[in-house]
């Protein structure tokens, strides 16, 4: 029986990322490897059945220890933030990476990247594009399998999040002429065949293989995805919704913030279809399934709450990362409130405090939070309609609403990272004790305007922090009630 081929992952804890090491850890064949940032938010199972190295793109000796004795590498890295060297940080990640693989003895890069052309296209699908080209710059030294996707439809994209929610909160749209720009949607399933089936692809050189199912419009794609939801749906293309204006538009009734949006409007302008047939070629067993079979796929996922992962689950920035000194230990105001447990067990406090957020909102005060959410996205941040993966259960990077979660200590501790618009740092805690509940919200200003903010909100807290512990409280003790009645 012929070795094992190892096999390393960049990006294992993002979109992609998540998904592609699902499929891979059930292959005999194959010895995964893992590089994050962060080795705590892969679960507890997962870090027992594979290799785990800390790290980034930019440390040498990580990509070092990473990229030892492995096979074939993913690159599945990219910026969306609005960072003004972002450009300049994909490219050093791409040559880096390239470079120590090279070291390595690694024979293949497969790269996922996004479809388009040069001449039109926008400033981060051509960061994409620089990234592709410099993965495949030493053809001699090292091979790289290219593969360029447009829009990945698949629960938790952020795609698909943002035609979901258009077209389910908006019986009639004035869109942008963008929707009539042509692209090829593919489903993340699909994706992730053609990524798993180019391990052992039998080729020699460096292939560029485009991916998509059917040409077509996002006007098409919007009308069609409400005929799968059964909603009748009216589209009315104006000429004169700015890109700026777009992306306001897609924030008031989206989960992705303003950065997000600008980012992907500016990608929607140009069109996004294949330019060669090597995914045909090369892979004949795989046959893109069509759109509107992908979005019910989508939605039954949803539906079941199976979502694996979610376009906000990592990032090259901090927007969507979670690093271990991220930590409240440093911050300088506290709103604290205890409670006695009065007999309620610490797992029943503790899933109740993993229930908030999200579709079952924040209790008594839910308003409130909805209008800070308002206010926030305004700012251009989250605001609550991110939402979160799945209900009642929480993993370490999950979004929930404008909060991240940060860590995670199962019946004792929750820690959540505010990534609301403020002027400082914040987290919120849930130290569950032997007799009390402790909620602390944390707070590290910057500078006066920091506590100027504090105390101006202070009120507030006496109302939401309050009822928040208390009716967490409550539900666990309601838990408890009910295991002990069933």
């Amino acid at each position: 029986m012929p070795s094992a081929k190892k096999i390393l992952i960049t990006g294992a804890t993002g979109y992609i990322g998540r998904r592609l090491k699902a499929r891979l850890l059930n292959r005999d064949d194959l010895v995964c490897r893992l590089l994050v940032r962060n080795r705590n938010k892969v679960s507890v199972k997962v870090r027992d059945l594979l290799d785990i190295v800390e790290g980034d793109t930019f440390q040498q000796e990580a990509l070092d220890r990473a990229l030892a004795g492995i096979d074939a590498a993913y690159y599945l890295i990219h910026s969306m933030g609005k960072d003004k060297d972002f450009k300049d940080l994909d490219r050093k990640s791409a040559e880096n990476f390239r470079d120590a693989a090279i070291r390595a003895g690694v024979r293949r890069i497969i790269y996922l990247g996004g479809l388009g052309v040069r001449q039109s296209a926008s400033k981060h699908l051509l960061s994409r594009i620089e990234t592709g080209e410099i993965l495949s710059a030493k053809p001699a030294e090292i091979q790289t399998i290219w593969f360029r996707a447009g829009v990945i439809i698949g629960s938790g994209s952020a795609s698909f999040d943002i035609i979901r929610n258009l077209v389910q909160k908006l019986p009639c749209m004035i869109t942008p002429k963008w929707v009539t720009t042509l692209t090829q949607p593919i489903s993340i399933e699909d994706v992730l065949s053609y990524l798993v089936a180019a391990i052992n692809l039998p080729a020699e050189n460096n292939l560029m293989i485009d991916i998509g199912a059917e040409t077509m419009n996002f006007k098409q794609m919007m009308l069609t995805a409400a005929k799968v939801m059964g909603l009748k749906r009216w589209m009315i293309p104006v000429p004169f919704l700015s890109p700026r204006l777009s992306s306001y538009w897609l924030i008031f009734f989206t989960p992705v913030p303003y950065a997000l949006a600008a980012a992907l409007v500016e990608g929607l302008k140009s069109e996004t279809i294949s330019q060669n047939d090597h995914a045909a070629k090369f892979f004949p067993d795989i046959t893109p399934e069509p759109y509107a079979q992908a979005v019910a796929r989508a939605l039954k996922e949803l539906e079941q709450q199976h979502v694996i992962s979610r376009w906000c689950d990592s990032s090259a920035g901090v927007a969507c990362d979670i690093k271990e000194h991220e930590d409240p230990g440093s911050s300088i105001l506290r709103d604290v409130r205890t409670l006695p447990l009065e007999g309620t067990t610490a797992a029943s406090v503790y899933q109740a405090a993993c229930g908030i957020g999200g579709e079952h909102g924040w209790y008594t005060y839910t308003f409130l939070w909805r209008l800070r959410g308002f206010i926030d996205k305004m700012a251009g941040g989250y605001g609550l309609s991110r939402g979160r993966r799945v209900a009642e259960k929480l993993r370490v990077g999950d979004a929930l609403d404008f909060w991240k979660v940060a860590d995670l200590k199962e019946n004792k501790r929750i820690l959540l990272l505010a990534q609301m618009k403020v002027p400082g740092k914040a987290w919120l805690e849930f130290d569950i004790q032997q007799d009390q509940l402790v909620q602390t919200a944390h707070f590290l200003p910057s500078g006066i305007w920091g506590r100027i903010y504090w105390y101006i909100v202070a009120p507030l807290h006496n109302l939401v922090f309050v009822d928040l512990v208390q009716k967490i409280l409550a539900t666990a003790k309601g838990l408890d009630a009910a295991k002990i009645s069933s």
